[in-house]
Formats: structure tokens, C-alpha cells, sequence
């Protein structure tokens, strides 16, 4: 926690970290609740990326049903959800070939008939424009790097925009303390492994009773083509190659907007060989016929990674500690079988601002919102990843294919009965660290070299996310113990942080003899993705926020 530093401080009723889709749907619910009842309410959004949006990446196919709830209006007031889904494919890939998936036996709500493709991030700026016209207060640039606690212990507030700190962690000539934002609600929206929501986790006991969290890692690209090969509202999602049979993850593909192709991959991080790296797996992908199909000829413009929270309704934590609460993907709402989570993400901001505006009005303050929590039990959120919950577990049991197949049985079942399963409510087991296997049971894979057309290496891929960090600021990426890359993780796991890590942040470097092996962090390359901090066998990388506006800038991701 923050201390020892005098700041000036600023005092809110609300003080929101991340503008993402749940901190925003949360200022703006909070300012119409205000409108609506003629109240005052003060609200601030801190957001690290150097402009809303910056930091924003998803696939991104959106479920309108949480914008919906705020503006239902939203067609009218020209939210740039652009594209209706008109296509949904879903295709098993082999190395020689590919076989279409009939989606007619699956649940209706895994269709994507009535939802848009849509960059999540420009949904996002368009929601600051609407979120700063209501009287909310935006300042991007400004991580929230601390916490603030009161006497009591409760959260106070937070600290934002500490400038100037050099890499030996002395104050530099344009050294700026920050700023303590008061509030009487914090709410932690920083997108999955965040900072703070992790050091809140440990701190008030918020995964006592859950299930162990779990994540996938997620590679985007983005890509202009052709109009021999584009085919506006298209979406297709893999399974199968180059992924084997227990190793989770499927590969996502929307044809929206000006002839844009979003393709991604998503690889489950619980995956055991650590010789595979996610980035070349998708590399590969693009290679097979039914995907380079849709991809010679266009340009390549995008690219970014991040993390994505896969527990699902098992690893729900506690929402709500004392002096705010938890929302979005900081909580995990996402669907893993439907691929989203936006729409959750918006519709837990809304249950928040709920149970803090009437909180407020009550004359409260600094205490637990329990209210959000039993808000959350009766939610079309909660109702939703009830239904899914063990496709996760069952995928990772079972294999893609039988796995998969039991999951769809599954989802049928809980629907129709009432969220029953024969299955019970399945465990996930390991952590993701835990599962990563030992070097010596798996064989090194040795991936093709990028040709340059469809697939790409990470330095030129880095390139298109526009990172960057001050080269004379403090890495952002802590050792617990510098020792343990070379001493432990190498010889055991064959170093897999420089494999996992989609940017070549990590490097093991010999000397011109091939001897005496050194760890290097390239933390300039890093765009935010957080997987170090999950997959890292020994959990001995613990991520933290740079300064502000620092990492990435995606342009319409």
C-alpha cells in the first residue's frame, strides 16, 4: 500500500479503475441514476492506456444484450456495433483438410445470429463520449497504481499518476508523486489479472471458498483483405489443428467494417507441454488452406495479445470488499464457450452502480456493498455461466473432441433443466502454473520459419500493437527471486517464459560459448497480455502497472 509519500488528494463518490466496458456502463448508470432522481454524484475513470480504448482488445463478436440494458437507444445514438453477424461457421481443422461442424445441435444461445462484430475498443471510446457528455470525469494516462486504506482498513481510494520514478527507483528530474482519488466506492474494472484486483484478492480472502482461477491466453491480428475474399458479417471458429487433442483453445475469425478480418487465436494457458508457444501455434494457423484462403493478398495492420479469465462460475470471487467492489473481467464473467464476455462485463458494472448509488443516497460509504453480490446470485450473469460451467472442466478431462462433445450435451441439459447436470458442478483442478508439465517429458517443437505473407515473427508483430514503455522507468515485470529462471525454471521446464510470452519479452542469453546462461526481460516489448504472472511455473513474475499511457495502442481492436 501506499505510504511515506505526501499526495494531494481528490474526493469523488466514485472512483472507477479502467474504462473498459464495465467501468464505463458503471459511470454511466451511475450519472442517469442521478439524472433520473435529480441527485448530484460525482464520478472519475482512471484508464491506464494513453486514450480510451488504447489497452482494449477482443475478438470481437458483442452480444448486444448489455448495451441494450443502457441505452436501449443505442442504434439511434450510433454506437458502432456495424456489422450483424450473417455467417456462423465452426470448423474442425486437420493438418491435411477440414471438416464443417453443424451448429444446428448446439444450445441457441451458442448462435451468433442477432449479434455484431465490432472493434470492442472503439465501442469503448464511442461509451467515454457518451459517459463524459452524462458528467463523467475520464483521465486516461493515469494508472492507478496503489491502493489507498482508511483507518479501518477499508479502501479508501486509489493513487494515480506517479511519473518520473528511474530505473534504480529513485525520484528522476520530473518526478510526480501522483494523486490519492477519495472515494466513497472504489471500483476495480482492470480487465483480467489485474494489479490491484490481485493484491485486493489476497488481501480480504476474496477466492476463500472458490475454485482455483483459470485462463487462456488470446493473439489477435488485423487485417485489411480483399473483395474477392471478404464476406462482410462472416464468422468462423476452429477447433483442432495445430493444436493436439489435449491441448484447449480453437482460433476465432469476423469479416466487419471496411473489408477488416479479425483473426485470433485463443490457446488455454493450462496446457502442459512447455515447449509450445501460443504465438507460433497461431502463426501455423494461418497457414492451413481454409484460413490462408481468406488472408493472401489483404495487409496485416494490427496486433495484440492479452489474457482471458476462463473460470467461469466456479471462480467467481467475492465481489465486494470494504470500500468497493469488483467488476468485469477483474471478477471473470466471461463465457468460455460463447467467447464473450463484454456483454457480462457491462452488466456487472450496471448491477454495481446500482448498489452504490442507492448506497449513497442512503448516506453510506466505505462499507461492503453486499447488495451488488445478491444482485450478481439473481442475474442473467450469474444464470448464464451456471449454464456453462463445466464445459471448461470437461474440455480439459476429456479432450477436444470428446470434451467438447460432452460439453454441448452438458449446456443442453442445464438448460432445459433448470441448471441441473449430471455432472454436478466440476472442479478445474491444477492452477495454470501447475499444469505446465516438466522439459523432459515433452519434445522440443520446432515450429516453421515465418514466410512473411501469413505468418509473422514477434518483433514485427510488436511493431503493429505500438508499444511502448520509457526505457529509463522501473521494469514493470518483478522477479519474486531473480535466481529462479536460470537455477530453476531452465533445467526443469526449459524456461517457458519465453515461449509463452507473445511479445519476446523474455530472453535466455548465453555467452559466445554457448555457456553461462542469463535471463533478460525485454519489458519495453511487453503489451499487457499478463500471462507471465499466470503461467510462470514457479509464479516467480508478478506483474505490475507501469507508468501512464505506457504498453500498447491498438487502433481499432
Amino acid at each position: 500500500m501506499s505510504e511515506g509519500v505526501e499526495r494531494e488528494s481528490m474526493e469523488y463518490d466514485v472512483v472507477i479503475v479502467g474504462a473498459g466496458p464495465a467501468g464505463l456502463g458503471a459511470a454511466i448508470r451511475l450519472k442517469q441514476l442521478a439524472q433520473k432522481s435529480g441527485a448530484e454524484i460525482s464520478v472519475a475513470v482512471l484508464e491506464k492506456g494513453s486514450e480510451v480504448g488504447a489497452h482494449i482488445l477482443s475478438g470481437a463478436v458483442i452480444d448486444p444484450a448489455g448495451i441494450s440494458e443502457l441505452f436501449p437507444d443505442w442504434k439511434e445514438l450510433g454506437a458502432p456495433l456495424e456489422t450483424p453477424v450473417s455467417k456462423d461457421r465452426f470448423v474442425m481443422l486437420g493438418p491435411q483438410g477440414s471438416l464443417d461442424i453443424p451448429t444446428w445441435p448446439m444450445p441457441g444461445f451458442m448462435h451468433n445470429k442477432g449479434n455484431y462484430i465490432a472493434s470492442l475498443a472503439n465501442v469503448c471510446r464511442w461509451m467515454a463520449q457518451q459517459a463524459e457528455a452524462l458528467g463523467v470525469e475520464i483521465y486516461p494516462g493515469m494508472a492507478a497504481s496503489d491502493l489507498v486504506l482508511g483507518e479501518d482498513g477499508a479502501v479508501k481510494g486509489v493513487v494515480a499518476g506517479v511519473f518520473g520514478i528511474q530505473k534504480d527507483g529513485t525520484p528522476g528530474p520530473d518526478y510526480q508523486p501522483g494523486v490519492e482519488l477519495h472515494a466513497k466506492y472504489t471500483f476495480i474494472g482492470e480487465g483480467v489479472r489485474g494489479s490491484l484486483a490481485k493484491v485486493l484478492k489476497a488481501k480480504f480472502g476474496l477466492n476463500e471458498g472458490r475454485d482455483v482461477e483459470k485462463y487462456g491466453i488470446g493473439i489477435k491480428e488485423l487485417w485489411q483483405v480483399t473483395d474477392e475474399t471478404f464476406v462482410p458479417g462472416l464468422v468462423v471458429h476452429t477447433v483442432g489443428w495445430p493444436l493436439d487433442e489435449h491441448t484447449g483453445g480453437g482460433s476465432f475469425m469476423y469479416h466487419f467494417g471496411d473489408h477488416y478480418v479479425a483473426i485470433g487465436m485463443v490457446v488455454h494457458l493450462n496446457y502442459k507441454n512447455p515447449w509450445l508457444s501460443p504465438f507460433d501455434e497461431f502463426q501455423r494457423l494461418k497457414t492451413h488452406p481454409e484460413v490462408r484462403k481468406y488472408l493472401e493478398g489483404g495487409k496485416r495492420i494490427a496486433y495484440g495479445a492479452r489474457a482471458v479469465s476462463e473460470g467461469g462460475f466456479q471462480s467467481v470471487p467475492k465481489l465486494y470488499f470494504p470500500g468497493g467492489v469488483l467488476v468485469g473481467d477483474s471478477a471473470g464473467f466471461m463465457n468460455v464457450p460463447r467467447i464473450k464476455g463484454s456483454h457480462n462485463a457491462m452488466r456487472s458494472g450496471l448491477l454495481a452502480a446500482d448498489a452504490a448509488f442507492a448506497a449513497i443516497q442512503a448516506g453510506r460509504g466505505g462499507d461492503e456493498l453486499t447488495e451488488y453480490e445478491a444482485a450478481y446470485q439473481g442475474s442473467a450473469i450469474r444464470k448464464e455461466l451456471h449454464t456453462v460451467r463445466n464445459a471448461k472442466p470437461l474440455w480439459t478431462k476429456y479432450g477436444t473432441t470428446l470434451g467438447a462433445g460432452l460439453g454441448v450435451v452438458d449446456m443442453w441439459c442445464t438448460s432445459l433443466f433448470g441448471g441441473f447436470s449430471v455432472f454436478g458442478t466440476l472442479k478445474h483442478g491444477k492452477t495454470d502454473a501447475e499444469a505446465t508439465g516438466l522439459a523432459k517429458d515433452y519434445k522440443p517443437i520446432v515450429y516453421p520459419k515465418p514466410d512473411g505473407v501469413v505468418s509473422f515473427d514477434k518483433l514485427s508483430s510488436v511493431f503493429l500493437s505500438n508499444t511502448n514503455h520509457d526505457e529509463n522507468e522501473p521494469a514493470h515485470l518483478k522477479l519474486k527471486d531473480p535466481a529462479i529462471p536460470i537455477e530453476v525454471n531452465l533445467p526443469k521446464f526449459g524456461e517457458p517464459a519465453r515461449l509463452y510470452c507473445p511479445a519476446g519479452v523474455y530472453e535466455v542469453l548465453y555467452d559466445d560459448n554457448g555457456q553461462n546462461p542469463r535471463f533478460q526481460i525485454n519489458y519495453q516489448n511487453c503489451v499487457h497480455c499478463k500471462t507471465c504472472d499466470i503461467k510462470d511455473p514457479s509464479q516467480n513474475i508478478v506483474w505490475t502497472t507501469p507508468q501512464g499511457g505506457d504498453g500498447p495502442n491498438y487502433p481499432n481492436m
